[in-house]
């Protein structure tokens, strides 16, 4: 078993026994199991009589879940047992999807730098470790956040960023899918109040974030550097259905890549 998420669901453990589960849920509550009652252990053949299988099955059951990384431990003598050491098990998270794409996108701009393997590592045990309907939303929020790679530029880095305030309520929009009325102030300096869909946010030119969306202004979709936006608050109304795709097609000269959750 390559990649076992042992940490993303909690079965409930009931006195009873537990029949008529298929492998996968059966190795998730034999984790649980081992969980709930260490540092103490568990014989093979009192989890058998647990989940109704013969004990040769519960031995290949510990060989798989040991073999994906699961810390547990045969006990000798006849007291012994399996043991799980819960110091070395991740215990249920409650990263919100907006967070796990942020530690995504922070790897992403990481590049080469020291550790960044062992970083995105990491992060893809985060994000197994999440409720499913969590790691889901956050792989669609994923979808809508395009990192690229322009040509090589001379001078530091910048990273100028909108209020506090107007970030947030950027993000909330476009997490929930609402339509926002921001202020934005052209190259001029002038400013024009607009309702927009957000739908995607592209980083990585020349060291600017923007975010494009569908401009009810325009009729069209337009491009706004996140700086320029003056004030944004959510309007609370349910923004269309429009694939993220159609916002990044005409990108030349970059390499667009999502941040990478898995």
């Amino acid at each position: 078993m390559s990649h076992l998420r042992f940490q993303t669901r909690k079965l409930s453990v009931a006195p009873r026994n537990v029949p008529d589960v298929n492998r996968t849920d059966r190795l998730y509550a034999l984790v649980e199991e081992l969980r709930a009652i260490s540092p103490r252990c568990r014989s093979a053949r009192e989890l058998a009589v647990r989940f109704e299988v013969s004990k040769r099955t519960i031995e290949r059951d510990i060989a798989a879940l040991q073999a994906s990384g699961v810390p547990i431990y045969a006990e000798p003598g006849r007291r012994g047992g399996y043991s799980l050491d819960k110091t070395m098990s991740l215990p249920p998270l409650n990263f919100t999807p907006a967070e796990a794409v942020a530690i995504a996108v922070a790897l992403g701009r990481a590049g080469g730098q020291p550790f960044a393997r062992h970083a995105r590592s990491a992060l893809r045990k985060v994000v197994a470790a999440m409720p499913a309907p969590d790691g889901q939303r956050a792989r669609e929020l994923a979808a809508r956040v395009r990192l690229l790679d322009p040509e090589p530029q001379a001078g530091p880095a910048r990273d100028p960023a909108p209020p506090d305030t107007v970030a947030r309520a950027i993000d909330d929009a476009l997490l929930r899918r609402q339509v926002l009325r921001i202020g934005y102030s052209d190259r001029k300096g002038e400013v024009t109040s607009r309702d927009i869909e957000p739908a995607v946010f592209i980083g990585g030119v020349g060291g600017f974030w923007y975010l494009v969306g569908w401009c009810r202004l325009r009729d069209d979709v337009r491009v706004f550097r996140l700086d320029r936006i003056a004030a944004a608050e959510p309007t609370g109304e349910r923004c269309p259905e429009r694939p993220p795709e159609r916002f990044v097609t005409d990108l030349p000269d970059v390499i667009v890549r999502n941040p990478q959750l898995d």
